[in-house]
């Protein structure tokens, strides 16, 4: 919640500076993608370069029960978008680069019906975890390069198509685990948590570089 309410306040400053600003023209889209929906205002600065600010959300809550545990997952996407766009070409042809405020994360929680877990090939029965937490999120500050087609405030057009396509690098994944049973205070128990800890980063490293897809539609004012 803290991460959102930054990003809506970032948002708006950003927002108004930017329509205050606009003497190449403004446009406004509505976006859908790998980032969730999006709000993205674009000003123009040049014949060829735009700068576009963008707010993108989207959260999910999921329970399952497997092998006797109930898990309760929750994804929240949450970023801004300050990009530039070069268009080289006399059509809507650009290319992106710029970065993102990624507030970006997912958070789980497991607690077992009956049986035990095993946490680095060590058992331990459902007492002694307990609940076991966990979250993972990624760099605040995240570098992006794409390619894409649309120009929200190019000549002659009201309406105009949108589509994105890149990179953007979050850093390494920071995996966070705890449990609250009657184990939670003991080294060894500690140590093993530690180790799967690890081993889930370690994993989830190819996630450093997340695929950017979005659609939309824009109008210019």
């Amino acid at each position: 919640m803290k991460k959102f309410l930054t990003a809506v306040c970032c948002f708006v400053l950003f927002s108004t500076s930017m329509a205050s600003a606009g003497q190449g023209g403004l446009g406004m889209a509505l976006k859908a993608g790998t980032l969730g929906a999006g709000i993205e205002g674009t000003m123009g600065i040049t014949d060829t370069v735009n700068a576009r600010l963008g707010f993108n959300y989207f959260s999910m809550d999921h329970d399952l029960t497997e092998s006797n545990v109930e898990y309760e997952f929750e994804l929240d996407l949450m970023s801004i978008a300050l990009l530039l766009d070069w268009h080289p070409l006399d059509n809507g042809f650009r290319f992106t680069a710029g970065a993102l405020y990624n507030g970006n994360e997912f958070d789980a929680t497991g607690k077992p019906t009956a049986g035990s877990y095993s946490i680095h090939n060590t058992t331990y029965t459902a007492a002694e975890v307990g609940t076991l937490s966990g979250s993972i999120d990624f760099d605040d500050f995240a570098p992006y390069v794409g390619i894409g087609y649309g120009n929200a405030v190019g000549k002659n057009k009201r309406w105009c198509f949108a589509f994105d396509l890149g990179l953007m690098y979050q850093g390494s994944p920071d995996v966070r685990f705890s449990a609250n049973g009657t184990s939670s205070g003991i080294a060894a128990f500690q140590s093993d948590l530690e180790a799967e800890r690890r081993q889930l980063e370690d994993e989830l490293d190819d996630f450093s570089f997340y695929p950017v897809i979005s659609f939309g539609v824009s109008y210019k004012f």
